[in-house]
């Protein structure tokens, strides 16, 4: 696990380094038109003195094309931030198997894993053309990130076992991050999806929005109806990444090899175009991206989506079609759609979750999902392999949410323990808890009214969600719950959820590979906005005068899960981790129901460096890292 610690990766970095060297550099023909026309300054001005050198999953590539995609309407920005959203100061691997430089050129660890020091490229630009420096990462740090009207709840990324990060400019182009006591997981997590926070924050841009920066900011809240204040304000030009906020802006310049050069939501088709001042390269000094742009069709549903796939629409995708009820439309419409399938390691914790609240506002509510008994009697209610059969085409295993077998941290009793359906346990479970019925048969609660819970569901991902909560709210009338049902879209289920305000919802969760170490989003209680079902423990995790007092057990998670994050050695790692993970199956947070077999993606005829297998583990999000070099043989589209 932490090879990252040791010299390799400076030694990797310096290697690229001294190869940028011999490189004569090259750029987009549309680029080069620019540079004549006075436009853009040359490719060496705007490429920084030390370009990336790319590990190219095939070959150099050549320029040109559309890359074709869709995206569905409301809260889809995760499709955005899987192809062209991820650049962190480092990057992992396109195995997955080790740390390596990406924004930073390389970094130096103290020997107690508590500090770590970045060293960046000199003369590296946003996609303006403005200079990225420390002072950027510096302005994340003390406008942003210690702000507690900005950040009420750090990202746990940056919050080590003694506490939130202490960051400090050393130079220009370096800039040390201090947690004042070991913590040896955080370059693993700096490179998984949260990390993108201190590389995303232009102060040229977004210092205008903020109080200690413009006097006068006044007058820019005014002259935006949708902010009240200052904060409203900033939030609305610099919303983070993983939220509809940061795609809204097209006006906010990023590192990424494409910027939108229009809002998501406010047209039928959002358009991503080359940034000119991207900083890497491929192995002959071509600049990339190869791409000029990428297309996003806005569309309702998952089958227009596959229908586009069939007309030769679509260039490349996974999300929302690569799932085995599309696999033989999809194999049937191949030779018309001019692709093919590449597989993808997508293996989470699990696909479907029963995910209730026990932080509930309602006491009644509060009292009864936080009885252990109460969702071990639901868990067994469960046709787990009937759902299976119907939806997925017995593509899946019936399953808790737990770390797959075959990985390092798998015990077969996380996974399969209260997996049997079995109707006369699942009332025995439930008998302890509510053992009053009324006329119609469903359980009273203790207030003695009907026990009713709300389940929040959205048609995402391809999961068949709302096919399946019709057959779990059957499940659960079949042993007297009263499970109603409430379709939403994914923004405002995200909205409900991270306010603590619902019953229950279904979702999936990382933490099925190794990603359980830097995203156990289901094993310890955590800020997300993707997975909520004990906020407000989260919340006093972070800070015990916010949030809700949790049991002792629930403090032992934390505390050991800190100790994980500390332990500098891979064994000292794993086996505190194991003990996590015993804590958690023991208290039973989640209801898990499938754990899926691999799923995968199509990629049109002729393009190439498309990573195959593509790895996919929660917020591990591929391919951002990597789509910079597909590229087109031919230099365009299929037609």
């Amino acid at each position: 696990m932490n090879k990252w610690l040791t010299s390799t990766a400076l030694a990797c970095a310096l290697a690229l380094v001294a190869s940028d060297q011999a490189l004569a550099f090259e750029e987009a023909p549309e680029l080069t038109e620019k540079v004549a026309a006075g436009e853009l300054p040359p490719v060496d001005e705007r490429l920084p003195s030390d370009p990336l050198v790319m590990d190219l999953v095939e070959a150099p590539g050549e320029y040109g094309g559309t890359l074709r995609r869709a995206i569905l309407g409301g809260g889809d920005q995760h499709n955005l931030v899987r192809t062209i959203g991820s650049d962190n100061m480092v990057r992992w691997s396109p195995d997955w198997s080790e740390v390596r430089p990406n924004i930073a050129k390389s970094w130096d660890v103290s020997e107690d894993a508590s500090t770590f020091t970045f060293h960046l490229r000199e003369g590296m630009k946003w996609s303006d053309g403005a200079p990225f420096t420390a002072d950027d990462i510096m302005f994340w740090y003390e406008d942003v990130f210690t702000n507690p009207d900005l950040t009420p709840n750090k990202d746990s990324t940056f919050v080590g076992p003694a506490g939130p990060v202490k960051l400090r400019k050393i130079d220009d182009y370096t800039v040390a991050f201090d947690f004042g006591a070991p913590n040896g997981l955080f370059l693993q997590a700096l490179a998984y999806g949260f990390g993108y926070h201190p590389t995303a924050y232009p102060k040229h841009y977004l210092s205008q929005f903020h109080k200690d920066h413009n006097a006068n900011v006044d007058d820019l809240v005014a002259s935006e109806p949708a902010a009240g204040d200052w904060v409203q304000l900033f939030n609305l030009k610099a919303g983070p990444m993983d939220t509809p906020l940061f795609w809204q802006n097209p006006d906010r310049p990023t590192l990424h090899a494409w910027h939108l050069t229009n809002a998501y939501g406010a047209t039928d088709r959002v358009v991503a175009e080359r940034n000119p001042y991207y900083y890497k390269v491929d192995s002959e000094g071509q600049q990339l991206p190869y791409i000029d742009r990428i297309t996003y069709d806005q569309v309702e549903d998952v089958e227009t989506i596959l229908l586009k796939s069939f007309n030769g629409e679509i260039d490349y995708m996974l999300r929302h079609i690569g799932r085995p009820a599309n696999k033989a439309a999809l194999t049937d419409n191949m030779e018309r759609g001019q692709y093919r399938f590449y597989d993808v390691g997508d293996l989470p914790a699990n696909i479907m979750i029963l995910m209730m609240n026990l932080n509930h506002k309602d006491p009644v509510k509060h009292e009864i999902i936080n009885n252990k008994d109460f969702r071990i009697g639901v868990s067994h209610a469960m046709n787990r392999q009937e759902i299976i059969d119907l939806l997925y085409f017995g593509a899946g295993t019936p399953a808790q949410t737990a770390p797959r077998e075959g990985t390092e941290l798998y015990k077969d009793w996380y996974a399969k323990q209260f997996t049997e359906y079995d109707l006369d346990l699942a009332n025995e479970y439930l008998d302890k808890v509510l053992p009053e019925k009324d006329d119609e048969g469903f359980r009273l609660g203790p207030d003695g009214e009907r026990f009713s819970l709300i389940f929040l569901v959205a048609d995402v991902f391809g999961l068949q969600y709302p096919d399946a909560m019709e057959l779990i709210a059957s499940y659960a009338r079949d042993v007297g719950l009263d499970f109603q049902i409430r379709a939403t879209d994914r923004s405002r289920l995200i909205e409900l959820h991270t306010s603590n305000d619902f019953d229950a919802y279904l979702w999936n969760c990382s933490g099925g590979q190794a990603d359980a170490y830097t995203s156990p989003i289901c094993y310890v209680p955590t800020i997300s906005n993707s997975v909520s079902w004990a906020r407000e423990w989260a919340a006093w995790g972070v800070d015990p005068a916010t949030g809700e007092e949790p049991p002792q057990a629930v403090k032992h998670i934390f505390d050991t899960y800190k100790q994980v994050r500390a332990a500098a050695v891979p064994e000292e790692q794993k086996e505190l981790m194991q003990k996590v993970l015993d804590m958690a199956a023991e208290q039973f947070f989640t209801i898990g129901l499938v754990q899926n077999d691999p799923v995968f993606g199509i990629a049109r005829n002729n393009l190439r460096n498309v990573p195959d297998p593509l790895p996919i583990a929660g917020q591990l999000w591929f391919p951002a890292p990597y789509t910079a070099q597909m590229y087109f043989e031919g230099g365009a589209n299929l037609p």
